[in-house]
């Protein structure tokens, strides 16, 4: 019995560490309101299914977090964000830049790219988790 209990405990961490790897080293929080026009055009225009169906949106995957329901515990130090939506590029818990408001599909585009070129290019954020 204690041998089984040894290999499940193996095979339990094995499946963490799998699933650590494969977890993204970057994450693109959209703050946002239910009665942002400017949010719903975002949605509309390009769309979460969009984002993170494209490489940047591989590379640092959509978390929406709708700011009247209140900012969840792990967002709870952003400062200075007034206007929805707001873009944050984050990165092992800290802010690598923002996009404040969206002015249209094409203008948004090129913003992300933009910000998310201030991340480590992919295999070299893959060597850093291994190690």
């Amino acid at each position: 019995m204690r041998r089984r209990g040894l290999v499940l405990l193996g095979l339990g961490m094995a499946m963490r560490a799998a699933g650590a790897a494969e977890l993204p080293v970057a994450q693109f929080v959209m703050l946002e309101r239910h009665d942002c026009p400017w949010c719903r055009r975002w949605l509309r225009e390009v769309g979460e299914a969009s984002w993170n169906a494209s490489d940047l949106g591989r590379r640092a995957p959509l978390r929406r977090v709708d700011v009247a329901q209140g900012m969840p515990a792990d967002l709870a130090g952003f400062a200075h964000w007034r206007f929805t939506p707001t873009f944050v590029l984050m990165q092992g818990g800290r802010e690598l830049g923002r996009i404040i408001g969206y002015q249209g599909d094409l203008f948004f585009w090129q913003q992300a790219e933009a910000l998310l070129a201030k991340l480590p290019p992919a295999d070299t954020a893959r060597k850093e988790e291994t190690q």
